[in-house]
């Protein structure tokens, strides 16, 4: 039997994980290539990201309530499957039209499949350590997507960036098919249950989503920024893959130090350093603080997430919680590219930093509401031993 807690299970998670994140990764090349290629404003550029991620959202908002009655066996490939089927149809469409049906419709699909085995993890012996496994599988994606990505795009042209997601989607299709787990099992001693969430689990939830607000928002014109500020082409792709080195790291990192930090402390403290970093990105005007702040940016989130993740894995057993993973990062997501583009549009890339501070406040305030609660420091130690 193929299980969340050996290595083909974890293997076809870890797969499944990098294609339905793959907004995570490819939002500055994304959105840059929406922009250069295809000839929309930052406006409508976010727009197009905009509705793969609230895709994502409204598949994630529906499957996860239902998470302890579907097999995610059989769904996760059928909805690569078909996230795949849209993103070649992306690659074949120029009209805004027809790329905003197909991007809505890719994330409702590749929004299923990561509900799916984010509710899986969710159920294994170990959460916070498979979900930080997940996170330097990602963090290898990411560095292959940046380095390969551009260059392919450069001399293809748009629609190969739409071809390339369409081959990682049918990659996650076979491998998911072949090696998913047979079903998300409890973990030792627990029974999923259908109850309502404990109040704890609200706090993270909406704290996450605050951050992956302010992460899509400031992230999706990273490259736009360095363009515009004229650091070079050579430069700025060259941050792209450093970033993508970087966020080797922190899954890993959060893994290994499970027992040694407490997850309050870190979100607390992540909040804070992401909107640190925001001011820097879209305030400075020098290539090396940009770069500094760049190259970071996303590992703050990775390193954070994971211990939220570990958090409302062992507040709610069920599985519903971390089921609904892909909704509190997208919702922010979704909401990020069209407001960033919004912003810079009408107010230019300091108005990105002005509103991420107030954003990472709200999480800020919201998380230090999760870590008052003494049954979600209780639930922690008992996951972690």
């Amino acid at each position: 039997m193929k299980s969340p807690d050996n290595w083909s299970g974890r293997i076809a998670l870890m797969v499944a994980h990098c294609a339905g994140m793959v907004d995570l990764v490819a939002l500055p090349v994304w959105v840059g290539t929406l922009i250069a290629r295809y000839g929309f404003d930052p406006q409508q550029a976010g727009a197009l990201a905009t509705l793969f991620l609230a895709g994502a959202v409204v598949a994630s908002l529906w499957v996860a309530p239902r998470f302890h009655r579907v097999q995610p066996r059989w769904v996760a490939p059928a909805a690569y499957g078909l996230a795949a089927i849209a993103f070649m149809g992306c690659s074949q469409a120029t009209q805004f039209g027809s790329l905003a049906i197909l991007h809505a419709l890719g994330g409702l699909a590749a929004g299923t499949g990561l509900s799916v085995t984010h509710g899986t993890v969710g159920r294994s012996a170990n959460p916070h350590r498979l979900f930080g496994i997940m996170g330097t599988a990602l963090g290898v994606f990411g560095v292959v997507f940046m380095a390969a990505a551009p260059q392919i795009i450069a001399a293809v042209g748009g629609p190969a960036l739409f071809l390339v997601f369409g081959g990682v989607m049918v990659v996650a299709c076979l491998v998911t098919a072949l090696l998913f787990p047979d079903h998300a099992m409890p973990r030792a001693g627990q029974k999923p249950k259908a109850s309502a969430l404990p109040r704890q689990v609200w706090f993270g939830i909406l704290g996450i989503s605050c951050m992956a607000l302010v992460q899509a928002m400031v992230f999706s014109f990273l490259e736009r920024m360095g363009a515009d500020r004229g650091f070079g082409t050579a430069a700025v792709n060259g941050l792209l893959i450093a970033l993508g080195l970087i966020n080797l790291v922190p899954g890993g990192l959060a893994a290994a130090l499970q027992r040694k930090l407490d997850p309050r402390s870190v979100v607390l403290a992540g909040a804070a350093l992401q909107a640190v970093l925001a001011l820097v990105l879209t305030w400075s005007t020098g290539f090396p603080p940009y770069a500094a702040a760049g190259a970071v940016f996303v590992a703050v989130m990775i390193f954070s997430h994971t211990f939220c993740f570990g958090l409302l894995a062992a507040l709610d057993p069920s599985g519903r919680a971390v089921a609904a993973t892909p909704a509190m990062l997208m919702v922010g997501s979704a909401i990020g590219p069209i407001l960033g583009g919004t912003l810079v549009k009408g107010f230019g890339y300091p108005a990105l930093g002005a509103v991420a501070l107030v954003i990472d406040v709200a999480a800020l305030v919201l998380f230090a509401r999760l870590v008052g609660g003494r049954p979600a420091v209780a639930a922690v130690k008992g996951a972690a031993t």
